[in-house]
Order: C-alpha cells, then structure tokens, then sequence
C-alpha cells in the first residue's frame, strides 16, 4: 500500500521472506543471500501442561483452508481459540509440548507457519466460550507486572479544572497547525478513530461523547473479541486515555482540545491488566478495525514480548506474519494506521548498528537475551508496509516553537514518515478525570492519527494510499539538527532519519 517513496522498507522485508518461509515451519535459521548475519535465535520452551498461546498462519487464505488448520490444530492436541478466515489465521492453545510440530504433521500443505506466541503461560487462560475443558486461570504469572510503553516518560497529572480550559497550554497543537486547522473544521462525526491501546477512561468529561461505545471492544481475552460493557475500560493503565485525549478531546469548554475534536473513537484494549501486547491481540486489533470500517487507527506499542520480530526465527515470523496480514487486510477495508517508532533511540533503518538487549520482555530481566539483529528483524506494527511511522519532536529551546528531535526517538532514514511534538504533551489522564504530561512517541503517534481524521473528514472518499502520500507530502520539511542522545542525524532537509518528510501539518490536511 505504499507509494513509490516508501518501497525502500518493503524491499528489505520480501527480500529476506523466502528465507524466512523456510524456517517457519521448523527448519534451522541460516545466513540469507546477502551475507546478513542470523538473529540469535530465542528458544521458546513448551512443556508438556503449560497452557501456551500459538498462531497457525494458513498457506492460502480463505475459510476452507482456515477450516483445515482449525482441524490440524484440534488433531495435534490443541483448541480453537479464535479463527479469522479473513486472513488465514487461527489463535490456538495448548498443553503439549510437541504442539508445532504436530500441527504442521497433521495439516500438511494447508499450514504456512506456526509460532508461539508468548514465552510464559497463557495468564488469562482459555476463554470458556472456546469450549476448553480447563477453564480460566492457568497460570498467574507475571501478574501484575507491568511493561512501559515503548519506554515513555510519566508525568505528574493534575486535577480537572471545569472552569479553566487548558487549551493555551498545548503547544503541540500549534506546532502542527491544529488550532489553525479548526478554524476550518473540528473533524466529521462520519470519521471514527480506533485507539488500539489500554482502553479510554469511559466518564472522562473530555473523551465521553466521542466514545463510539458500540464499535469499542476488548481483545485482551486471548485475543477474542469480548464485547462486554466494560471490557474495554482501563484498568491498570491511563495510557489509551492519554492518547485519546490528544487525538479527539472535545471542544466543550472544559481541559484542552485534541487534534479531531469532533470525529468519534472507538476503545480497542490491546493491553492487559499486566501491560502487554501480544501478536493475538494486535491481530484481533486490527481485524476489529477493519470489520467495523475504521478510518483510522492509533498505535502507540510495540508487540510484545519481542521488540523486533525476526523472520529467520520460526516463532518470530509466524507472530510478524499474523500481524502483518491483519495490518494488510484492514488497509484494505479502508484503515489508515499511524504507530509510534519506539523510544530506544536505535537508527531502524540499520539494525546491525544496535542489539536488542530487552526481549523477551514477559520475562524477568534475568531472561533477556541480547540479540544480534539483521533485515529481517522490525518493530512491528510500526515497521509494517502501511503504517506511517512516527517520530518524536520536542520544545527545544524551551518556551519556543523551535524544535528538535526527543532524545529517547527512534529515527531511521527511509524509515520515519513523519514527525510530531512527544516530549511532555499534556493530555486527559484517568486519576480524578483529570489531565497529566507524557513524554513519548507514543504521544507523537496520536497527533498524527488525528491529523489524518481531519484528512478524512474533508476527504471522504480518499484511500489510506492517498491519505499517506497526501500526509507525507504535507509534511513540513525539517533540517536535520541536533538531539541529545542516539545516531545522528543523515539525509537532506525534504527526508532525511530524524523527521521523515517532515512535521506533519493539520492545516494542509484541511485545505
């Protein structure tokens, strides 16, 4: 779905996937054609009664194909835990340990890859509605840990003041041209943005009427749509709050005003209680997106537990492979999807220049492996073809317009599309239905996701295509400068690693 300008991401990952195809299905990783070294691989282990989670990715996609894995995968000892035909995926679970090997045995042609998908027991167990003879609650552990989101940056919050609008306050908006652009429109109520995140504070005086409750969902339930009334609601994190905040907060005299005050969002809970995000539930994400026709989506996470998923490691590409066939099918029912870079300050256009050192993150830190990179390996969603990937400016010097890239960004010449402020942006946070400062791309993501429901909203019949290209070539260019920590900065003032083609800009987004 990218246009000429942005094939350089997508050359890298086909490149490397014939290569990965064959080890998906238990073969051994092996140098690819161009001399790249191979990831260090992570093992996985099964054993025999851990209730594990696992994506079975069908050779051709289609419901008769999708039927065959769900037999393959009840004939290898498995169950059936959610099945999307419209991408050839099925989540399963299972207690034996020979579970990918069996269901590769047992399916035959009809399996692509299988992969699991976490390195620690199901938490939640096994929704009862899948027909598990076990139940809810195979294991507790790492209850109550909590992963940051990308590493981004809390803030103290404060009170809600019905009586003082903080709108002079949020110097994000003007940076992009968000006040200018409102003189012009607050967005359609036709446009609906699915924050794909911890859920939205459902009360908040700022976020409640555009919340499209109906089209609001849970995925955290192994990666099955819960349509519960609460299912969707925050629990132990403010972060999807915050992040709707900037996107679509309401013109209602009260707090500040998001990006798209007027245009509708959709809570899609991404992250559970403990704060991560697995590849069941980003794929439930985004086929909940593009089910309920979407214009946009928010992505403010990396896919947990692996920062980068590589190709040339079974489990990994079978994840990344789920992942980017959801991502694929709901641009193609009409989503655009906007996602943060990541805040580990890594060039991710080169990743031999770096290790990742925190995978696999549901892991004690005693379990991290440090791990040698290739081209394989992305952050995905955010490296994904058809996501506009975000980086992160912030105030610099303070006070002022001027700006320079937040030290803690990713940044990658051919990789960032566009830049956007994400070092202490005040937003609606849960504590008191009140409003707090977070520093992150993940903060930066949001204003681009609402810059783009403007974009919708005085171009209806525009694709994510258009909308992306528009987006990018709208993008006000930026010189390179300086930051305080990571690579520097390569490529000219119209593209270059830290900015992309530039600051994204509400108003031509209008006019």
């Amino acid at each position: 779905m990218r246009h000429p300008s942005l094939t350089r991401r997508g050359v890298v990952a086909v490149a490397s996937l014939a290569l990965a195809s064959t080890a998906a299905i238990g073969g051994v990783a092996v140098a690819s054609t161009d001399a790249e070294p191979v990831s260090t691989p992570v093992t996985i282990s099964t054993p025999d009664d851990r209730l594990m989670s696992y994506v079975v990715n069908a050779r051709i996609v289609g419901p008769g194909q999708t039927r065959l894995v769900e037999t393959a995968v009840k004939a290898a000892g498995g169950v059936v835990v959610q099945s999307w035909p419209q991408i050839g995926v099925v989540i399963a679970h299972s207690k034996v340990s020979t579970f990918r090997a069996d269901v590769v045995a047992m399916g035959g042609n009809a399996v692509e890859s299988v992969g699991a998908t976490r390195t620690v027991a199901v938490s939640e167990g096994t929704p009862e509605v899948a027909g598990a003879s076990w139940g809810r609650g195979a294991s507790g552990y790492m209850q109550g840990a909590k992963k940051a989101f990308n590493g981004d940056l809390e803030s103290d919050a404060t009170p809600a003041d019905a009586t003082d609008p903080r709108e002079t306050e949020q110097w994000d908006m003007r940076m992009i041209k968000a006040d200018q652009a409102h003189a012009i429109t607050d967005g359609s109520r036709d446009v609906l943005v699915g924050v794909l995140d911890s859920g939205i504070d459902p009360d908040h005086p700022d976020l409640a009427a555009n919340i499209d409750v109906a089209d609001s969902v849970n995925c955290t339930d192994a990666g099955r749509p819960d349509l519960s009334a609460t299912g969707w609601n925050p629990t132990t994190s403010d972060h999807g709050t915050h992040v709707a905040g900037t996107i679509a907060a309401a013109r209602n005299g009260v707090g500040i005003v998001g990006v798209a005050p007027n245009v509708r969002m959709a809570a899609v809970k991404v992250v559970n209680d403990a704060g991560f995000i697995y590849p069941e539930y980003a794929v439930c994400g985004f086929i909940w997106a593009g089910l309920k026709h979407m214009d946009v989506t928010n992505n403010s996470y990396y896919v947990d537990p692996f920062e980068f998923y590589c190709e040339d490691q079974p489990d990994q590409y079978a994840a990344k492979e789920a992942v980017r066939r959801a991502v694929t099918w709901s641009t193609e029912q009409g989503v655009v999807h906007a996602a943060a870079a990541g805040n580990s300050a890594h060039d991710l256009s080169d990743k031999s220049s770096f290790k990742d050192t925190t995978s696999p993150d549901d892991q004690p830190a005693s379990g991290f492996v440090t791990r040698t990179l290739n081209s394989g390996c992305e952050d995905i969603p955010t490296e994904l073809d058809g996501v506009v990937t975000v980086s992160s400016m912030q105030r610099f010097p303070a006070g002022t317009m001027d700006s320079r890239l937040s030290s803690f960004s990713n940044r990658g010449l051919g990789t960032i599309d566009v830049a956007a402020p994400g070092s202490t942006i005040l937003s609606t946070v849960v504590a008191n239905n009140g409003y707090g400062t977070k520093s992150g791309t993940s903060m930066a993501s949001p204003h681009v996701a609402g810059v783009l429901a403007l974009m919708k909203s005085v171009h209806p019949t525009w694709t994510p295509a258009q909308m992306v290209e528009k987006l990018r070539s709208q993008a006000d260019d930026k010189a390179c400068g300086t930051t305080t920590g990571g690579p520097v900065c390569v490529g000219p003032v119209e593209d270059n690693s830290y900015f992309g083609e530039g600051v994204v800009d509400a108003l031509d987004a209008v006019s």
